[in-house]
């Protein structure tokens, strides 16, 4: 009897001895490790990839979000066309129960997964189509497929050359500046395919958002 309580007792030890060593191995050594080698070889990413604009973080250039000037009667959000626009955001839409708007919003990300013939995607297709023509004056055959579909996760931060490109024109309007001051900005902004054959061109709505800002502003103090 005495033996066999010893014996356990040993064992109860020696799973506590590992608990602890693995505890401080796992829990605080490791992080701490990986987390001091990421500060030091890739701040940038380890920090969530921020944006800042005159010392503020804005945002992260791994996240899209919206850029809108109040709502509608209707509660729903009013692009602001000073600003590029991302691409439509599935989110939630406009929550039928409470109302929020969740586009954009990093608690629902997500696809709306409807499929190709669903009535109520390909209306929401057309009616973005229609709303991009009308605002762009560009035919709707024009109109890219970012420019009225959203990502898998909802949350995509870029847009193609050609949406951007589309939209130079309105922004430069907006903010009175060149049009072609604009289209050079969203060309300076532009990210060719990785490493020259993977993905798709792409610019970073929340950058250039940034730069034309900071365009915006020196030529109001100039």
């Amino acid at each position: 009897m005495n033996n066999s309580v010893r014996n356990t007792a040993r064992l109860i030890a020696a799973g506590l001895r590992a608990l602890l060593v693995l505890t401080v191995v796992c829990g605080v050594v490791y992080p701490l490790v990986v987390t001091g080698v990421a500060q030091a070889a890739f701040p940038g990413k380890a920090n969530g990839s921020e944006v800042s604009s005159h010392g503020k973080v804005v945002g992260s250039s791994l996240l899209g979000q919206r850029y809108d000037k109040g709502k509608d009667e209707h509660g729903n959000p009013i692009p602001d066309l000073k600003f590029f626009q991302p691409r439509p955001s599935a989110g939630l839409g406009s929550n039928k129960t409470n109302g929020v708007n969740t586009q954009y919003d990093l608690q629902v990300s997500g696809a709306s997964n409807l499929g190709a013939t669903n009535t109520d995607l390909i209306k929401a297709v057309q009616e973005r189509k229609e709303w991009v023509s009308e605002t762009y004056g560009v035919p709707e055959s024009k109109v890219p497929a970012d420019a009225v579909t959203s990502s898998g996760s909802g949350l995509d931060p870029d847009i193609s050359p050609e949406y951007a490109q589309l939209q130079a024109g309105r922004v430069a309007k907006e903010n009175h500046l060149p049009a072609n001051t604009v289209e050079k900005l969203v060309e300076d902004h532009t990210n060719g395919r990785l490493l020259g054959f993977m993905g798709e061109p792409r610019v970073n709505v929340l950058e250039l958002n940034v730069a034309l800002k900071d365009l915006v502003q020196s030529r109001g103090r100039g």
